[in-house]
């Protein structure tokens, strides 16, 4: 099942939705390497891949929130830095070299997460955003 920004998960925020797609690109990338059978081999990229690109794009979406006075800034950064920190924890566990399917599921786990996050707390933060 390849994840695509479907309305669900669209916030109507031009940059969020940008970098949204970016992430989700490369969760794809990892699937279609999965399916060709060569998932093993490309989990630790993908995974340094999202640890990186989550920095970034939850700094944009954290200035976003201070910027515009987003009222659950605070709750929305907590879980930021709580995902930064179990998603790095993941992934630095994933050998560099032939990760196992338990590497493969744990990194799973984290976008499953990650995607749950988009789908709710990103959402409300479009709308507020949309609002201003």
């Amino acid at each position: 099942m390849r994840y695509e920004l479907t309305k669900d998960l669209e916030t109507g925020n031009a940059l969020i939705d940008k970098e949204h797609r970016e992430l989700l690109k490369a969760v794809n990338d990892l699937l279609d390497a999965c399916s060709k059978g060569e998932g093993r081999s490309s989990v630790q990229k993908t995974g340094s891949f999202l640890s990186n690109y989550v920095k970034i794009h939850f700094t944009h979406e954290e200035q976003l929130q201070q910027k515009n006075d987003y009222p659950e800034y605070t709750p929305h950064k907590a879980f930021h830095d709580k995902y930064r920190k179990d998603l790095n924890s993941v992934v630095e566990k994933i050998p560099a070299d032939e990760a196992s399917i338990s590497d493969l599921a744990a990194l799973n786990n984290q976008i499953g997460i990650l995607i749950s996050h988009i789908r709710f707390e990103d959402k409300k933060l479009g709308k507020f955003l949309q609002g201003k």
